[in-house]
């Protein structure tokens, strides 16, 4: 997903795929990677988010989701300054500096 587009990649036939895996197979390997591509919705899109810097400008270049310290998935795409700090980030983020 990038910007809130769902990007859509072709699918390999089986005559192209490296074991001639079959429509079950590439059908399996669909469902997999659109549950693992799964952004959150609910109360995190209120908050900005604890991101390692890394993340933040692999995303911005490849469009590739994040993960917060809280465990909210997603591909920022909004200003963070608009927006109060997550309390779990916050919460964790202070725990790990008091160690």
């Amino acid at each position: 997903m990038l910007g809130g587009m769902l990007i859509r990649r072709p699918l390999m036939s089986a005559q192209d795929s490296p074991g001639g895996g079959g429509t079950s197979t590439l059908e399996s390997e669909l469902e997999e990677l659109l549950r693992d591509e799964q952004l959150e919705d609910g109360d995190h899109e209120r908050f900005s988010h604890y991101v390692r810097k890394e993340d933040i400008v692999e995303s911005a270049v490849t469009g590739k989701p994040v993960y917060a310290l809280c465990g909210k998935k997603w591909t920022p795409n909004r200003a963070p300054e608009k927006f109060p700090v997550c309390p779990t980030c916050k919460e964790i983020y202070e725990g790990l500096r008091d160690e």
